[in-house]
C-alpha cells in the first residue's frame, strides 16, 4: 500500500459513517496522495483531476451528515473513473491522442450519475490501454502503466489506472470497464477485487463503447466486502443474501482453463477448498463451447471497435498507437457476413451453455483462474506476438463477457506474494434477464468464501 492513510471501503465508509473522519479530510487525503505520484513511475496512471469540484462534494457530504442525512456506505468515498467514462466537466480522452482536444463532458455518464446518488465523490479520471482495445495497459499515448508494486511490470488492462489505484491504496474504489477481461485481469495482476456483472446490470451509457455487444462497467476494490459494498450502494442494485452451504458449483477443465504456473494451480486448489468448507458442493465441469466462443469474440469485438473508429482512423491512423492502429487494421477487410455469423453464434453458444450448466447439471457457479500467467514486463506486453500477453490475458475472461454473466477476479495467497486471480462465476436462474441479481449474489457469496 502507499503512504496515503486511505483505508479499505469498508473501514472508510465506517470512518465516515461514525464521524472517526470527515468527508473533507478524507478527499484532501487522497488528493495528496495523487500529488505523491507526481515525478514517479505512477505518475500517468491519473488522466486528469477535478480536485475544486471534490472538495466541494465533499463539504456538501459533511453538511448532509452533520443533519442527520446519511445516503449510505458510499457517503463521501472518494472514487476514481476510467477515463472512456464521462464525468461532467472532465473531457473523456480514451488514452489516445485521437482525442487529445476532446472538450469537457457536458453530463455524467449514467454509472457516474448512479455513483453520485449514492453519495460518491469523483477525485480523479484513471490511465486505460487505449480506447479499453487490449488487457495489457501498456498502450497509452502518455505511456504504459506500471504496476503498483514493480514499475517494470503491467498493471493489466484495459482498466490499468483504476486497477493500479487500488492497488496502491490512494482510492477505496475505483470504476473501470470490462468487455474481455479489463476489470478482471487487472485485479488478478494487481492482487485486488475486480467485479464484472452480468450484461447491462450497470448501464453502459455515457461509455466509449469498444463492442456494444460485450462491454460490462465494472467495479474495483481492496477486497471482496469492499465490491460487495459498492455493489449493495448504487442506486437499482438489489442484493440477495445467499448462503455458500448448499450451492453446485462447476470447476472448469480442459485446455482452455489450466494453468501451467504451479503457483496458480494451488492457489485454485485452495479456492475450491474454500469453497467445500463453507459447503458448497464442488464438481468438474467442461464447457465445450469455449473455443467456438473465443473464436467469435475477436471478430465481434473487433469489427464493433472498426465500425467506430472508421471515419477517424481512416482519416488520421497516425493518431493511434501502433498497436491499436494495427488491431484495426487487421479489421478492414473483414465482410458483414463473418460479422453477422459470430454474433448469432454468441447468442446460440450461450442459451445452449446456460441451458447445460444451469439446467442439466443444475450448477449456481464457476471457478477458475482468472489468467494463466502472472503479470509480465512492459516489453512483453508490447511484443507483436499475441501469445506473449494479448491471448492467455484474455482467453479465461472473455467467454464469461460472451455468456454475460457476473464474474470476479479474488485475490489468492501464493507462496512468494505475487498477485494471483481466481475467478468466480455466477450462473442466472434463467437464460435471460437479471432481475434481482441471484447470480450476482452467487458470485459475491463465493468470492467471499475464497478470500
Amino acid at each position: 500500500m502507499s503512504g496515503s492513510g486511505v483505508r479499505g471501503l469498508a473501514d472508510q465508509a465506517r470512518a465516515l459513517a461514525t464521524r472517526e473522519t470527515t468527508a473533507t479530510a478524507h478527499v484532501r487525503a487522497t488528493l495528496d496522495a495523487l500529488d505523491g505520484l507526481a515525478g514517479t513511475p505512477w505518475e500517468n496512471l491519473v488522466a486528469s483531476r477535478c480536485d475544486d469540484a471534490a472538495l466541494a462534494a465533499a463539504a456538501r457530504a459533511d453538511e448532509a451528515l452533520a443533519a442527520g442525512d446519511w445516503i449510505g456506505p458510499l457517503h463521501g468515498i472518494a472514487v476514481a473513473v476510467k477515463d472512456n467514462i464521462d464525468v461532467a466537466g472532465m473531457p473523456t480522452r480514451c488514452g489516445s491522442a485521437v482525442l487529445a482536444d476532446a472538450p469537457p463532458a457536458v453530463t455524467d455518464a449514467r454509472i457516474v450519475t448512479r455513483l453520485r446518488e449514492a453519495g460518491a465523490i469523483v477525485v480523479a479520471k484513471t490511465h486505460l490501454h487505449e480506447f479499453a482495445y487490449g488487457p495489457t495497459g501498456a498502450v497509452n499515448v502518455s505511456g504504459p502503466a506500471a504496476h503498483p508494486h514493480d514499475p517494470g511490470l503491467i498493471p493489466g488492462g484495459s482498466s490499468s489506472g483504476s486497477a493500479a489505484l487500488v492497488a496502491k491504496g490512494i482510492v477505496p474504489l475505483a470504476i473501470g470497464t470490462d468487455t474481455g477481461c479489463s476489470t478482471r485481469t487487472p485485479a488478478a495482476l494487481c492482487g485486488i477485487v475486480g467485479f464484472k456483472p452480468s450484461v447491462d446490470a450497470l448501464p453502459t451509457s455515457g461509455v466509449f463503447p469498444l463492442s456494444t455487444t460485450f462491454d460490462h462497467v465494472g467495479l474495483l476494490a481492496a477486497d471482496v466486502l469492499g465490491v460487495a459494498l459498492a455493489w449493495g450502494a448504487l442506486p437499482g442494485v438489489a442484493h440477495v443474501h445467499t448462503p455458500v452451504a448448499g450451492l453446485r458449483i462447476g470447476r472448469l477443465r480442459g485446455a482452455n482453463w489450466d494453468a501451467e504456473d504451479p503457483g496458480i494451480a494451488a492457489a485454485l486448489e485452495r479456492a475450491v477448498a474454500a469453497l467445500v468448507d463453507a459447503g458448497a458442493e464442488v464438481i468438474d465441469v467442461d464447457l465445450p463451447e469455449t473455443g467456438a466462443l473465443l473464436d467469435a469474440y475477436p471478430v465481434v469485438t473487433g469489427s464493433e471497435a472498426y465500425e467506430t473508429h472508421r471515419d477517424w482512423f481512416e482519416a488520421h491512423p497516425e493518431r493511434y498507437q501502433p498497436a491499436t492502429a494495427a488491431l484495426l487494421a487487421a479489421q478492414r477487410d473483414r465482410p458483414a457476413v463473418d460479422y453477422i455469423h459470430a454474433v448469432r453464434s454468441v447468442e446460440r453458444l450461450r442459451r445452449q451453455a446456460l441451458s447445460r450448466l444451469r439446467g442439466d447439471l443444475r450448477l449456481d457457479g464457476l471457478v477458475t483462474a482468472t489468467t494463466p500467467l502472472r503479470s509480465v514486463t512492459q516489453q512483453q506486453a508490447l511484443s507483436p506476438d499475441p501469445s506473449v500477453a494479448r491471448v492467455p490475458l484474455l482467453r479465461m475472461c472473455s467467454p464469461f463477457n460472451a455468456l454475460g454473466v457476473p464474474a470476479l477476479s479474488v485475490p489468492v495467497r501464493v507462496d512468494d506474494g505475487t498477485p494471483v486471480g481466481v475467478q468466480v462465476v455466477g450462473l442466472p436462474s434463467t437464460a435471460g434477464g437479471h432481475g434481482s441479481h441471484p447470480a450476482e449474489s452467487v458470485a459475491l457469496a463465493c468470492a467471499l468464501a475464497v478470500s
